[in-house]
C-alpha cells in the first residue's frame, strides 16, 4: 500500500523531484515566468504596474470594496425579511438605521481615499462586474 511519504515523492522517487512537479504545474497553471538572470522583469511583471506610493490606497479600495459588497448582501437580506413579513417595526428600524450609517460612513472613507464608488467595483471578465451599479 503506498503511504503519504511515497505519494509525497513523485514518479522520480525523491521529495525535491515531487516538489519540483509541483512547482513546474504551479508556475504553468497560473502562468508565472522563471525570474530572468538579467534581473529585468518580465512582460507579465511589468503590466502589473504595482507602484509603493498606491499600496495604502489600494488596500483601502479593496478593504472598500469587501465592506460595499457585505453592505449590499445585508440591505438585500433586509429587504427581503421585510418583505416576507420576518422583523418587527423596531427591527426594521434599527437595521434601516444601521445600514444608513454604514452607507454614509463608507462615502466618507471613499471621499477620504479619493475614490467613487464605481471604483470599488471590480470587473469579473464574462461574469460581468462584482457590484451592481449605482447600488441597484
Amino acid at each position: 500500500m503506498m503511504g503519504e511519504d511515497d505519494r509525497a515523492r513523485g514518479a522520480e522517487g525523491t521529495p525535491a523531484a515531487a516538489a519540483e512537479e509541483v512547482a513546474r504545474a504551479a508556475a504553468q497553471a497560473f502562468g508565472l515566468s522563471p525570474a530572468r538572470p538579467d534581473g529585468r522583469p518580465s512582460a507579465a511583471a511589468q503590466r502589473l504596474h504595482t507602484d509603493p506610493d498606491t499600496v495604502e490606497r489600494d488596500l483601502v479600495k479593496l478593504v472598500l470594496t469587501i465592506v460595499e459588497l457585505l453592505r449590499q448582501l445585508m440591505e438585500r437580506t433586509a429587504i427581503h425579511r421585510v418583505d416576507q413579513g420576518d422583523l418587527s417595526e423596531p427591527q426594521e428600524e434599527r437595521i434601516g438605521m444601521t445600514l444608513m450609517i454604514l452607507h454614509e460612513r463608507m462615502t466618507e472613507l471613499c471621499d477620504r481615499y479619493d475614490l467613487t464608488m464605481d471604483d470599488l467595483n471590480l470587473d469579473l471578465g464574462p461574469l460581468g462586474s462584482l457590484l451592481p451599479h449605482n447600488g441597484a
